[in-house]
């Protein structure tokens, strides 16, 4: 009994063109729809939990040198953005 395989039915709103292109995969490798569906979903979630053990390196920061212009001086910020200053 340890070996026993359930099965769930279910439901799936799935795009005509998405559909009509799993039809013809399905038919092409001589599998059921189900079978390709399963095999999908088990690629999906066994890559999904390489992508989140993976540790990606924290962003480089940058020293801007301060401000140049006070934006609420709307001169000053004309002259800058114009090369005047």
């Amino acid at each position: 009994m340890t070996d026993m395989v359930f099965h769930m039915k279910t439901t799936l709103n799935i795009a005509d063109p998405v559909m009509a292109r799993l039809r013809r995969e399905a038919a092409h490798q001589n599998k059921t729809m189900s079978e390709l569906v399963e095999g999908a979903l088990r690629l999906f979630f066994q890559t999904g939990q390489q992508l989140k053990k993976k540790k990606l390196r924290p962003l480089p920061s940058f020293h801007g040198g301060g401000f140049r212009v006070d934006i609420a001086d709307r001169n000053a910020l004309y002259d800058a953005m114009e090369g005047r200053r």
